[in-house]
């Protein structure tokens, strides 16, 4: 998932997650062959807890009408950073963006698979 905005504030960051089931909760995980670009990014232990706060932040909203029935494993496989224009918010929104279109695809597909209306 890519997160860009041009104006006075610029944001970027670029995000590739995969989404699993778990035995249980939330999990998020960093995959050991994380790909980062470019490899010296300064902050990236900070940028990597603001896209899991994302992420989580989407599964567990009611906005969006359903809840997460299944416990939902996320491992971060690839990550790219802007030297200026990357920030937490950016990888937050990036995370937030990334989980509603994997929650539209479980949704997407005739059936709402891992998913059920919120009452």
């Amino acid at each position: 998932m890519r997160h860009q905005k041009q104006n006075c504030a610029p944001h970027f960051a670029e995000i590739e997650v995969d989404f699993e089931p778990a035995a249980e909760g939330f999990v998020f995980e960093v995959a050991r062959e994380l790909s980062v670009e470019p490899p010296s990014a300064g902050d990236l232990s900070r940028f990597v807890t603001a896209a899991a706060r994302g992420i989580e932040e989407q599964l567990t909203s009611p906005d969006h009408g359903y809840r997460v029935v299944v416990a939902t494993r996320v491992v971060l496989r690839h990550v790219r950073a802007h030297a200026s224009d990357s920030h937490e918010l950016a990888f937050r929104i990036a995370g937030y963006l990334a989980a509603r279109k994997a929650l539209e695809r479980a949704g997407g597909h005739g059936s709402a698979a891992g998913l059920s209306p919120t009452p």
